[in-house]
């Protein structure tokens, strides 16, 4: 029997990504106690990575769409983190994003949105969240977007 966040996927028509190995010296998720700590995510999609920096060749449209990538690799970690159970996510703590931009871009908050809006669709009241957004001069393998996580289980 599916779950309420696995029909609700459905429902918005999402697939969550099998998760990344990480690349480098970290691992992809720290638990203590109740809640789950998820390494930052690029802007990675089953059609490869949305990269380049927002203000030069990324639009704020394609931006949107490599947060809520992230978002949707945030959930794949998370989903491990849960045994294979998102129902057990009690609330999005947390998200703190890091835009591959230009020094004059102000938009990092907009193009958050992609990855918070996504967290909502998923998870209603539960799924609001306290987060930061920032621009950034580069990101790991020319990413647009990358996002990390904070999340409260049961």
């Amino acid at each position: 029997m599916a779950g309420k966040i696995d029909t609700r996927l459905d429902e918005l028509g999402l697939t969550i990504p099998e998760p990344r190995t990480p690349s480098a010296n970290y691992i992809p998720f720290v638990q203590t106690g109740n809640l789950v700590f998820v390494s930052g995510q690029v802007s990675m999609t089953d059609e490869g990575l949305i990269a380049g920096k927002l203000g030069d060749d990324v639009d704020i449209e394609t931006g949107q769409k490599g947060a809520r990538a992230c978002g949707l690799n945030l959930l794949g970690q998370l989903k491990v983190a849960c045994g294979g159970d998102l129902d057990r996510v009690k609330r999005v703590v947390k998200l703190g994003g890091f835009v591959n931009a230009t020094p004059d871009f102000t938009g990092p908050p907009t193009i958050m949105n992609g990855a918070s809006d996504l967290m909502v669709e998923i998870f209603g009241d539960a799924g609001r969240h306290a987060r930061f957004a920032v621009a950034t001069a580069s990101l790991p393998q020319g990413a647009a977007v990358e996002v990390d996580g904070l999340f409260e289980i049961e």
